[in-house]
């Protein structure tokens, strides 16, 4: 698993494999070292202008983002808690309170920075085609979101995944937003029950891949809405992020020439579905 250390198997003859991560998880998202690897596809350089020109804004919102934003941003962080830390010892309970509200809005403020450069770096990037296995991206995602499993003490069940031709990054990019997604949005007092199962389709040319949980759901007339940047059914506090991710992976799915949708019911769980060719024309594969 390409010098990563194994993941502990528990199997039966009713159930398909279940994984749990067994290492200290790393960081994941790393976009800036994505932005010094300089892989793209043979048809970048015919990318219409209308596109071309799109993602050089996107570049500059999301250079003005992370500079021009965040540093007054991070002042208002250092010299809240250099208040915090000089008054502590004067400050009554309410003054205490109104520190602590101006900090969580700061950091809420500075997810929601990155958040938006995470989106336009993604939109930024060309897909780079290879052969990939999904089932080894799958278990190297859940490595990473080893913490987030481990204290929901979440179930994964892996059924067997495909090898196709795809863009391994974004890969590992679309699992993660589906994976912890599938996990966070959990009912209370039930354990996340999260199956990862793949079908191919009649035409032997696709793939559908799906993610199927057990948590809250969400009424289908939000199907389309939750694709969108920032779009969140609940507010903030109650579940973490901005709603960047499954605005991540339409990206991720329209640079497939994939589809991507949902079924799903308040209270009876969600299924994402992914339908990827197993054979990508441009990359001539």
């Amino acid at each position: 698993m390409n010098g990563r250390l194994p993941i502990n198997k528990k199997t039966s003859t009713s159930k398909p494999p279940t994984y749990l991560p067994t290492r200290q998880s790393k960081t994941f998202l790393n976009y800036d070292s994505l932005e010094n690897t300089e892989r793209k596809n043979s048809f970048t350089d015919s990318e219409p202008a209308g596109a071309a020109a799109e993602k050089e804004q996107l570049e500059f919102f999301a250079y003005a983002a992370s500079h021009d934003l965040k540093e007054p941003l991070l002042k208002i962080l250092a010299f809240g808690d250099l208040l915090a830390e000089s008054l502590s010892a004067k400050m009554e309970a309410k003054d205490q309170y109104y520190l602590s509200r101006i900090r969580h809005a700061a950091l809420r403020m500075n997810q929601l920075i990155e958040d938006l450069v995470r989106f336009s770096k993604t939109a930024k990037r060309s897909a780079f085609f290879t052969q990939v296995n999904l089932g080894e991206v799958v278990r190297d995602v859940l490595v990473d979101l080893e913490f987030q499993i481990q204290e929901s003490e979440a179930r994964i069940d892996i059924h067997e995944m495909p090898t196709l031709c795809a863009d391994r990054i974004q890969m590992q990019h679309l699992f993660q937003n589906l994976i912890s997604n599938a996990v966070k949005f959990r009912k209370e007092n039930e354990t996340p029950h999260v199956v990862i199962s793949s079908q191919a389709a009649a035409d032997s040319k696709s793939v559908a891949v799906s993610v199927q949980d057990n948590g809250i759901g969400f009424d289908e007339k939000y199907k389309e809405r939750i694709f969108k940047p920032f779009e969140r059914l609940h507010g903030p506090g109650r579940y973490e992020g901005n709603g960047i991710g499954l605005a991540i992976c339409q990206k991720i799915v329209s640079d497939h020439d994939a589809r991507i949708f949902v079924q799903s019911a308040p209270g009876q769980g969600s299924r994402f579905t992914v339908t990827l060719p197993l054979f990508q024309e441009e990359a001539g594969r």
